[in-house]
């Protein structure tokens, strides 16, 4: 497609150096409707399953890391639209530039006096916040000013959604990578919002049928983040082979020396397609277990996160092994290849990724 076209080096190098996505990405965005990935058709969405859903983050993100990760956080958060007030879904997703940017932290409180929530606090990690229409935040709930606990005996929490104008941008996202996403932080102080802003991210609280919205939430976030990793990584070791080939043009290395970086290269290759193709597999049962049984096994759900945080770590192996090989090139500022390095060293250090499960 022509208009993809313009996910290329040039634009990236523009994203970069506006800490953002530049409007003729967003534009392109709209169009597409990627940032509504799991929003159903009827909301203006792309309707799409999680297995397909997937497949396009990796390749968004094959193309440019913070593209993909906007991309697909924006996305996350828009499929809260499974979990809010109908009207107020209907009202948020009639505007064709709708874009929700959320952050998982539990940064507030939410005082409900009255009909009334008054929400103060501070969240940090939202990914596309200079462009997003709506924010969500986690909020520890109070009434009247008390502390609301569950049945646990633990602190309330509960999610809620906001307008772009009721809270304050804070410039907080200063890191080597991902620089495009432009990841800041935000806050409100005593903002009055009424009571149907409040949602709760449980499959029960679902107040839409399609299967995507009865997918859990921890293995949704899993699978979605380790696609991105998977398209930055596949990108980064082409970068590394080409660089490899341009070194090779003058330094002319010798047959012993090209046969091991040639066996490495594929060994590296492999490594990452067989734990990308394990992973697509559970993913693919498990959504066939949903659709069928309205229900996920624990087994398959334990699967998933084995195998995504498998994946995310042999894409960590392998680029590194391979990182060497590039040269200078990979450390040299404002080169493409050093750009993908960073996305993959930042995104990479993802909590739900650094462990094995």
């Amino acid at each position: 497609m022509e208009d993809i076209a313009i996910i290329n080096n040039n634009y990236s190098k523009k994203a970069e150096k506006l800490g953002q996505l530049p409007q003729e990405w967003l534009n392109l965005i709209y169009k597409e409707s990627w940032f509504k990935l799991f929003v159903p058709k009827n909301l203006n969405g792309l309707g799409c399953t999680l297995p397909n859903g997937l497949k396009i983050q990796e390749n968004l993100a094959n193309k440019d890391g913070s593209l993909g990760w906007t991309i697909t956080l924006c996305a996350g958060a828009a499929w809260f639209v499974g979990f809010l007030d109908r009207a107020l879904a209907k009202e948020v997703f009639s505007d064709p530039k709708v874009c929700l940017a959320g952050s998982g932290f539990v940064g507030g409180t939410a005082n409900l006096v009255g009909d009334k929530y008054q929400i103060s606090g501070n969240w940090t990690y939202a990914s596309g916040a200079l462009h997003a229409t709506h924010l969500t935040a986690n909020c520890e709930m109070l009434k009247d000013g008390q502390h609301v606990f569950d049945s646990k005996g633990e602190k309330q929490i509960k999610a809620f959604i906001l307008k772009r104008e009721e809270v304050e941008i804070l410039d907080g996202w200063h890191y080597m990578g991902m620089v495009a996403t432009g990841s800041h932080a935000f806050k409100v102080h005593n903002l009055e919002v009424p009571i149907n802003r409040c949602f709760e991210i449980l499959p029960e609280k679902t107040t839409l049928e399609d299967p995507v919205f009865k997918y859990p939430f921890l293995q949704l976030a899993e699978t979605t983040l380790v696609a991105n990793v998977l398209g930055i990584s596949l990108h980064f070791m082409d970068l590394v082979s080409a660089c490899f080939e341009e070194r090779n043009k003058v330094r002319k290395h010798d047959q012993q020396h090209l046969t091991y970086f040639k066996e490495l290269k594929y060994k590296q290759q492999q490594n990452i397609l067989n734990a990308k193709a394990a992973f697509y597999a559970i993913v693919d049962r498990s959504w066939e277990e949903l659709v069928q049984n309205s229900i996920i096994s624990l087994q398959t759900l334990k699967m998933v996160s084995k195998c995504s945080r498998d994946l995310a770590q042999i894409c960590r192996e392998a680029t590194s092994k391979l990182h060497p090989f590039a040269g200078l090139e990979a450390a040299k500022n404002h080169t493409e290849i050093n750009r993908v390095w960073r996305d993959l060293n930042t995104v990479s250090q993802h909590a739900l990724l650094i462990f094995p499960f």
